[in-house]
């Protein structure tokens, strides 16, 4: 396993605001009302672990599809991807609020296309979230020429999905490139012949879990 290098603090500058007003209203609700002020440092702890961003390891085999979140494996399956125009097989991984929520890319890859659509806020656990929920689509391209699609997707809560991705970018595997705030889901779209190496109900782990590995040749997409 290698480190990868991750220039971002611990926290989350997405989460600093939130955090410092969580932790203002705990301190002035301390000196109102002393220990009644508890379920206030209590939400201050939930902010501060929710936006935790920690570094990780992973390998750095050219045909492994590093997982670009943490979570829980909810979809596995052929299914037609929308934003590259193609079959795909389709992997999903499902964040809840005690996730880490940052996103990283799965592959070594140039940036070919950012699209963001407006949408709903189902359940992101359910299948129909992945095209009807507010999302945003990065379609990437592999050095060996395979196509990859990683597409966050807004939740139940979630309200905003930031994704810093551009067309043209060159991102590196397990680089950070957005977050997802309050519980969400990404998708997966890969080249058929990929082979899964995760199961549904997996807990995964951005950059660490290897959900996939690519064909070893080039295929069209």
């Amino acid at each position: 396993m290698t480190k990868f290098s991750y220039p971002h603090p611990i926290i989350a500058r997405e989460g600093w605001p939130f955090l410092a007003i969580s932790v203002v209203i705990a301190v002035l609700m301390t000196i109102w009302a002393g220990w009644w002020s508890l379920p206030f440092w209590v939400a201050s702890l939930f902010v501060l672990q929710f936006f935790r961003d920690p570094a990780r390891e992973g390998t750095t085999a050219a045909n492994a599809i590093l997982s670009p979140a943490d979570g829980r494996i909810v979809m596995i399956g052929e299914v037609d991807d929308p934003y590259g125009e193609r079959r795909a097989l389709k992997i999903s991984v499902f964040m809840n609020v005690f996730n880490v929520h940052s996103n990283r890319s799965p592959v070594d890859a140039v940036v070919q296309k950012v699209e963001y659509f407006p949408g709903k806020f189902f359940n992101a656990a359910l299948d129909k979230a992945s095209l009807e929920n507010e999302r945003n689509a990065m379609v990437l391209q592999t050095p060996q020429g395979h196509m990859v699609t990683a597409v966050q997707v807004a939740g139940l809560v979630a309200k905003r999905i930031l994704c810093y991705a551009k067309v043209g970018q060159t991102l590196s595997r397990g680089q950070r490139y957005g977050f997802i705030r309050f519980g969400s889901r990404v998708d997966v779209y890969l080249p058929i012949g990929s082979s899964p190496r995760v199961a549904i109900g997996d807990k995964v782990s951005a950059t660490t879990t290897v959900l996939a590995e690519l064909p070893p040749a080039q295929i069209a997409d």
